[in-house]
Parts: C-alpha cells; sequence; structure tokens
C-alpha cells in the first residue's frame, strides 16, 4: 500500500537517533503508517554505534563502521531528517524547540538522545577533557590524538566495565603504534565493582597485560592539559583524558516537564512518560517499574514495543507493555581481538568471545547497511507508446532536476512575441526581465521547485535562496517577494504548522536579504513544492549575460553536483554527511558574494542547465567562447564519486544533449549536472581575479577560477 496517497493528520517526531529510535525508522519503512507525518532530530547525520566504540579505539574498525546514515534511513523510512540539537520539550504546547529553526511540532514524540559523560563538575574538564559520550566528537577527538608520533599518556576516569574497555583499547592502539608511555584508569571506588568475581579478576589481568595503571578510591581534582591532579596531590600524566564514570543526562530535559528520575525521563512499562503522548527509551529513559543499568541490550530490544505504540498512539490502538530481562549476555572487549562474555555469574574470555561480540555487532549494523533502494514505478500491462522512454528509469529528481530541458525551454520562449512596452527591456538569455517604473529599474524573476527533501524548513530556505539568484546574479537589491506553494494533502491542522514553518524559514532568507515577503498563493497538491516571485532594485547599471570580454577570468562562487547527489539520496546511494553538506551549500545565500562581484563584465546563476549550461547562455549573448579548467572546479563532497558510479540527474541528458560537441565521461558529466540554488558564475577582469577570490573564500565562499572567456564565438573548451 502506498502510503503517500492519503492525506496527512498527525505529526510523530523522534527526538534523537538513538539505537532505538534508529531500529524504529527500519520497521517504519517496512510499514509505514498512512496519515502520520514522521520526524527524525538528530544533531548529525549520523548515530554511532556505541558497541564497537571500543573496537574502533583499538583499531579493529574503521570510523565509518560505527555510523548508521540516519538521513540515508529517513529516506528510507519517509521521515524527514533535522539536523540539530534539540534544547527543549514543551509538552504544554506539544513543541520541540531546535535552535537555529522554528518549533516543530507533535501530536505524539519520543525521547532517545542517549547520555553524556561529561564532567560539569570537575574543574578543568570542560577545557582539557573528552567525555565519551556523545560518541561523535570522542571518535574525532581520538582519531586526530592516536595518529601522532611522540610517546603518549592516556587516561580514563570511571572504573565501570565502560570504563575499562576504553582504556585496554586506547593503550593496545598507542602500543601498537610503538607511543604507549602510560594509559591509567581511575576510580573513585572499587574498580569493575558491577561485575562478578571471576569477570573481575580477567579484566584486572588483562589491565596489568597491557600495562595500564589502575588508580581505585582515589577521587580527582581537577584536570590539566597534560595532567590529572589527584586530592591526595599526586599527579598522573595525560594528553588525552576522557570521562566514563556513569551516565549522566542531558541537562535540558529537567525543563520538560516531564518526571524525572535523577534527571532521567521515568517511563512505565509502555514506555509512556508523565505526559501520555511523549515516550521515552534507551539510556535516557529511567524503567520505574523495573530499573535496570544503563546497557544497549535493553534499548534494542525497546524497539519493537516502542514502534507498535506510537503507532496505536496515533491510532488509537491498544498499547503493549516491555518486559526486560533480568540479565544479558555482557561481552567486554580487552583490548585486542578478545574479550570477555558474562552472565549470571559465569565467564568465558579469549579470541572466540570477540568473534561471537563482532558477528553481533555486525549483524546490528548489517540492519542499516542493507536498505532497500527505490524502485521505479511499474509500466501497466497497457500503455501508449513512448511511455517507457518519458518514465526512464530512475525515479524524477526533485528541485532543478525536475525542470524541463535547456532546448524545450528555449525553443518555446522564442516563439513567443516579445512585449512591446517602453517601460521593459529585454534580455536575451537572462532568467529576469528589467522593468522600469517612476526612473527607477527593477528586476522581477521567479523559481520553484519541486521537493527533493522531506523537511520544509529546509526546502523553504533553499527555494528562497534559489528564487534571489537571479536578483543577485543582476547586481541588484533584493526588494520584494510573493511566496507559491502547494501542500501535500494533509488535515487542517497540519498545513497550519507547515505554513508556519515554511513562511518563518522563508522571511528569515528574504529579511537577511533585504526584501520582504509580501504575500503568496498556496494549493494542496500530491507532494511539496515551493517557490517565491522576487524583485529587486538596480541602483546601478544591472549585470547581464552581455558584457563578458575575451581574457576575462571566471569565477564560480559555489561547488556543484548537487543534482548527482539528490539523485542518488532518491535511490539511497548517497551518505547522509554527503547530503547534509550539499543542503547546507544549497541554502547559503549568495548576497554578499554578489557585492563583492558588483563590476563583473557579465554574470549568472548556475542552477538548472548545469555549469556549462549556464555558462554557454553567457557566451552566447556576449558573442565569445571560454576555456574551462576542469581540475579547478569545486566538487560537493562526493559527489565526483557518485558521478563515477554512473548516478545521473534526470535532467542531465537534456543538459549534455545542449552541446553535442562537448563529450564528457566520468566525474566530469557534473559539467552538466543541473544545480539547485547554485553559485554565482561571473565574468571579471583578469587583473581583478585574485583580489576578487581573496574576498569571496574571506566571506565563507568555496569560490575559484575556473576558466576563460575566450573570443571563439559559442565554443566551449575542456583543459586541465
Amino acid at each position: 500500500m502506498d502510503s503517500s496517497r492519503f492525506p496527512l493528520t498527525r505529526d510523530l517526531v523522534l527526538i534523537g537517533g538513538g539505537h532505538t529510535h534508529a531500529l524504529v525508522l527500519r520497521k517504519w519503512g517496512m510499514r509505514p503508517l498512512p496519515g502520520a507525518r514522521l520526524t527524525v532530530i538528530n544533531p548529525g547525520p549520523e548515530a554511532p554505534y556505541s558497541g564497537m566504540l571500543p573496537g574502533y579505539v583499538a583499531g579493529h574498525y574503521p570510523r565509518e563502521d560505527l555510523d548508521i546514515d540516519l538521513v540515508r534511513l529517513a529516506r528510507f523510512a519517509g521521515a524527514r531528517v533535522v539536523l540539530g540539537a534539540a534544547n527543549h520539550i514543551d509538552t504544554a504546547a506539544q513543541l520541540v524547540h531546535v535552535p537555529g529553526r522554528p518549533p516543530i511540532a507533535y501530536d505524539a514524540a519520543s525521547v532517545d538522545v542517549g547520555i553524556t559523560s561529561a564532567m560539569p563538575d570537575l574543574p578543568g574538564f570542560a577545557e582539557h577533557g573528552i567525555p565519551a559520550k556523545p560518541l561523535g566528537r570522542f571518535a574525532a577527538r581520538w582519531a586526530a590524538f592516536r595518529e601522532g608520533s611522540t610517546p603518549a599518556h592516556v587516561a580514563v576516569i570511571g572504573g565501570g566495565v565502560a570504563g575499562a574497555e576504553l582504556i585496554l583499547a586506547m593503550a593496545f592502539a598507542l602500543k601498537a603504534r610503538g607511543r604507549l608511555a602510560q594509559a591509567t584508569l581511575i576510580d573513585s571506588d572499587a574498580a569493575l565493582r558491577t561485575i562478578g568475581e571471576q569477570a573481575r579478576r580477567r579484566l584486572r589481568r588483562a589491565l596489568v597485560e597491557h600495562g595500564v595503571r589502575l588508580e581505585e578510591n582515589v577521587r580527582v581534582l581537577r584536570i590539566e592539559a597534560d595532567h590529572i591532579v589527584l586530592q591526595d596531590g599526586r599527579e598522573v600524566l595525560s594528553e588525552f583524558t576522557t570521562g566514563a564514570a556513569g551516565a549522566r543526562p542531558y541537562g535540558w530535559l529537567s525543563a520538560s516537564g516531564l518526571a524525572l528520575q535523577n534527571g532521567f525521563i521515568r517511563v512505565s512499562e509502555t514506555l509512556q512518560s508523565s505526559a501520555a503522548n511523549v515516550f521515552a527509551a534507551g539510556d535516557c529513559a529511567h524503567m520505574e517499574f523495573a530499573p535496570r543499568p544503563k546497557a544497549g541490550v535493553y534499548a534494542v530490544r525497546q524497539a519493537p514495543v516502542l514502534y507498535h505504540n506510537l503507532r496505536s498512539v496515533l491510532t488509537g490502538d491498544p498499547l503493549r507493555k516491555y518486559r526486560p530481562q533480568k540479565d544479558y549476555l555482557k561481552l567486554i572487549s580487552m583490548g585486542r581481538k578478545d574479550a570477555l562474555g558474562e552472565r549470571f555469574g559465569a565467564t568465558l574470555a579469549g579470541p572466540l568471545m570477540w568473534t561471537w561480540k563482532d558477528r553481533i555487532d555486525q549483524a546490528f549494523m548489517e540492519k542499516f547497511r542493507d536498505l532497500p533502494a527505490m524502485d521505479p514505478p511499474d509500466l501497466p500491462a497497457e500503455h501508449t507508446l513512448g511511455m517507457d522512454t518519458a518514465l526512464g528509469d530512475k525515479p524524477m529528481c526533485g528541485g532543478c532536476g525536475a525542470k524541463v530541458g535547456r532546448d524545450a525551454l528555449l525553443g518555446t520562449l522564442a516563439g513567443l512575441k516579445a512585449a512591446d512596452r517602453p517601460d521593459i527591456t529585454p534580455l536575451p538569455g537572462d532568467d529576469a526581465a528589467l522593468l522600469t517604473t517612476g526612473g527607477a529599474q527593477q528586476v522581477i524573476s521567479t523559481d520553484h521547485l519541486r521537493s527533493f527533501c522531506n523537511d520544509p524548513v529546509m526546502m523553504a530556505r533553499i527555494a528562497a535562496v534559489h528564487a534571489l539568484g537571479d536578483i543577485w546574479a543582476m547586481g541588484a537589491d533584493p526588494q520584494a517577494a510573493t511566496a507559491n506553494l502547494i501542500l501535500p494533502r494533509m488535515s487542517p491542522a497540519l498545513q497550519s504548522r507547515t505554513l508556519q514553518e515554511i513562511m518563518a524559514a522563508a522571511t528569515e532568507v528574504m529579511q537577511d536579504a533585504g526584501a520582504a515577503i509580501i504575500g503568496g498563493h498556496t494549493s494542496l497538491g500530491d507532494e511539496l513544492t515551493a517557490g517565491f516571485t522576487v524583485t529587486g532594485l538596480c541602483r546601478r547599471p544591472a549585470i547581464t549575460l552581455t558584457g563578458a570580454e575575451p581574457g576575462d577570468a571566471l569565477i564560480l562562487t559555489k561547488p556543484i553536483g548537487s543534482g548527482v547527489l539528490m539523485a542518488a539520496e532518491m535511490a539511497g546511494e548517497a551518505k547522509g554527511a554527503w547530503i547534509a553538506a550539499a543542503l547546507d551549500r544549497m541554502s547559503q545565500p549568495q548576497g554578499a558574494a554578489a557585492r563583492i562581484l558588483q563590476n563583473a563584465h557579465a554574470m549568472t546563476d548556475v542552477t538548472g542547465f548545469g555549469l556549462i549550461g549556464h555558462l554557454l547562455g553567457l557566451c552566447e549573448a556576449s558573442r565569445t567562447g571560454a576555456e574551462i579548467f576542469t581540475g579547478k572546479i569545486p566538487l560537493m563532497q562526493g559527489a565526483a564519486e557518485l558521478a563515477d558510479r554512473g548516478i545521473r540527474s534526470s535532467l542531465f541528458p537534456s543538459n549534455q544533449a545542449a552541446v553535442p560537441a562537448l563529450r564528457t565521461t566520468g566525474w566530469q558529466d557534473l559539467l552538466f549536472d543541473p544545480q539547485t540554488a547554485g553559485g554565482l558564475l561571473a565574468a571579471v577582469a583578469a587583473d581583478q581575479a585574485q583580489d576578487l577570490l581573496d574576498r569571496l573564500c574571506l566571506a565563507g565562499y568555496p569560490a575559484a577560477l575556473i576558466g576563460r572567456v575566450t573570443s571563439n564565438h559559442g565554443a566551449i573548451i575542456l583543459s586541465v
């Protein structure tokens, strides 16, 4: 059943990308709930898996093996991703607050944000310590430290199982590189007191074998950059100090209005908090009905119950109860590829236990690596001629990848009768028109995007930046805008929520650019599309396509590759980090770049026709040619790899056909890749190019000098 055929009536928000929520997303993708709009909020595009952290620290796994790709998983589940750290949940207003964006409304929500091992009360830890959780920051800091060359001192504060695993992994990794000077495990009580006697003896022996110094029953006074001061006055050398002393809840939960236990969200057997429509799972939850230590096994086994109950609270069906097991198999890494297993006091240790642990961890991660790709729709048994060609072999792209090809558009426009008005100045090849009103020159343009992102806030930002591109490219100051929106079919309550999010985001972009949104039109349809009609005032002669001169340098202000990346993301082939970086780049306004380039001889914005298509338009209008330095063209992260794998936007064939003499293969096909909210392409005096580049880079644009204008009319050549 295609759940997208039904109107949306309820919002479900998952706060955090913990293990329980990751499994819920996977289950949701297998069986979505018609009428539910699913949102996941997480600080970054990946969610690290804690079970493999010691193996990564020891050097047994590469960094990418730890990460659950939440962006890819959310696409599979049909969910929108909000990349940001939630800092408040207002249970009265049913809103989740994420800095930098409008609040996110919910009808039901779930919290799975994990824990932190930060030690805010320990002097010097905030400046010099590295909490073991959250894992992302810790892993990045460890990777940089591990690859040094000098003798190293490391320490872990917290002598539980997690602390022992970490210090053993650190000692092994540094010793393998010939760097270990001293590794120290520090605890204010007896170390490893939460496990059985037999397991405790075996782990203590492992500490001795790896040369780890154990400091028990001693408190830490403060942390310095290269040492730790103990309360008895002794000093422990450490250039890399981490904390694993128990689980600490995130402070923002205290203002949620939810009932807490020592800062953790108290949940019932149904995993509901004190607010019936707010659930919690994983380490941030306290099971008051059956208290258990913080362990990933409980988070994993909560997933089926949470998945069922989140659906049930939206449908009115009965809820299920979660029954945690009394004990579980503890598999503890011991530095090298051996591990200790303990359950009910029985203990086994050695390489076989490591193999067992590795298989369990890899099987868990494989759930998120092996996700079905989006299949193209099946052709009906009886259909008209040409339908297979028109349908293509992949889903239609969003953004500029969904636009009509250059030849079809220009051919149609060429057949239109020109406006016979003295107050309209025709601009051949430009996407905007120049109007004269009361002696003032005004630019007007419009643009509209089919959604390629499930987050309406991100789509609004990108659509606004995209629509302003023509205004900036002509050197005009943005003035006014009207919005043109099509929302997916949804209930009046969700219509209001979505419009508020879209208009808040778009207003911020327009106001920052100096323009005001003065109205607009909305309607309901099959999917979200967003567009804006914009005007700008020309306080100096407009920059058009016609002024490029032979010898001019060509400057591009943004990297290319968004079309391929969005096509790959729809097919489940792109890494979430690549998509997050691309969305961030697409939503970057070009106003500051336009001001820096205000003396350009000719300028355009690179959008649907791709870099070559828009450069061709500039050359045709200026009666020039161009030489492109392919090695200088900035590319979005991951775009070249995807292009080399044969992934293309659905508009690529039309863009390439517009310049049949220019044949490219592999990553160079990105020259024809349609761009959404792409950069400015400017022809500038050669002797000014370097200064302009320096100023653009200082303003935060990854600009590059990518070629030069030639006198060979209409000819574009490629060189290294």
